[in-house]
């Protein structure tokens, strides 16, 4: 009996199937409309939320006494636990004036950060205590938008292009010297929405929560808490790296 042979399809890259049906400038209009921006004030303020934390950095308890593990209920073996994004999810979600329960289904998305769709290059700007939580370098999205910036370059490099005019600021990781180049001389304008900053035009996107009493509150006490972990923090702590990131932004906790 001859066995039948089913051809099978090649299936086109994901984006450019994409791209067919949603031009660019459809995403980004999704994402100006959606998006939620730390006003400028904010940052100012405070730029870095959690200088003692960075992703994979490692964690622990009892107030930086203990090495926080993880054991695995199959082997049984323990590890020790390292940060991914818990603690610039906590940044942001303090810089928008909101609790963890007020934001269901969005996202924390890093726009500074190695480009890389495989996920084969080591992220090493968010490994940085600098920028892992800093508010400039971070925006709220909604979930299922979030992949749109892990994936596509120009996306990604609209958002830094807004930071940049928006917070006077880009990423000074020297794995990123040649993309802040970019980013600075951009002249490309046509799929870039009509309310984000530009060199022409000084304005703040929508969905950018403004500086609040609330805000404030929660960058005081983080500043208060920095400062007492300083002083009192178990043996973990890393002092020195806080005190640099402190220094590098200017910041009296």
């Amino acid at each position: 009996m001859d066995e039948k042979v089913t051809s099978i399809d090649v299936l086109p890259d994901g984006l450019e199937a994409l791209r067919r049906e949603l031009s660019l400038t459809d995403v980004m209009r999704l994402i100006e409309r959606t998006a939620r921006w730390v006003d400028p004030k904010t940052f100012e303020y405070l730029p870095v939320w959690f200088p003692e934390h960075a992703r994979r950095a490692l964690f622990y308890k009892a107030n930086w006494s203990e090495p926080q593990m993880n054991r695995n209920r199959q082997t049984g073996v323990s590890v020790h636990k390292s940060e991914g994004n818990l603690y610039a999810n906590k940044a942001l979600t303090l810089a928008l004036g909101l609790r963890a329960n007020e934001r269901p289904n969005w996202s924390c998305c890093h726009i500074w950060s190695m480009d890389d769709a495989a996920y084969q290059v080591s992220n090493m700007v968010v490994q940085d205590r600098r920028f892992y939580s800093c508010v400039a370098n971070m925006v709220l999205l909604p979930t299922p938008l979030k992949a749109f910036t892990d994936v596509m370059v120009e996306v990604k490099m609209m958002l830094r292009v807004c930071a940049l005019h928006l917070y006077g600021w880009s990423c000074e990781h020297e794995e990123l010297n040649d993309v802040a180049k970019q980013v600075s001389q951009w002249t490309n304008w046509d799929a870039y929405p009509e309310s984000w900053p530009k060199p022409s035009q000084a304005s703040l996107p929508l969905g950018t929560t403004k500086f609040s009493d609330r805000i404030k509150d929660a960058a005081n006490r983080r500043k208060s808490a920095i400062r007492d972990d300083l002083a009192s923090a178990g043996p973990y702590y890393p002092r020195d790296e806080v005190r640099e990131v402190l220094a590098f932004w200017k910041i009296t906790p």
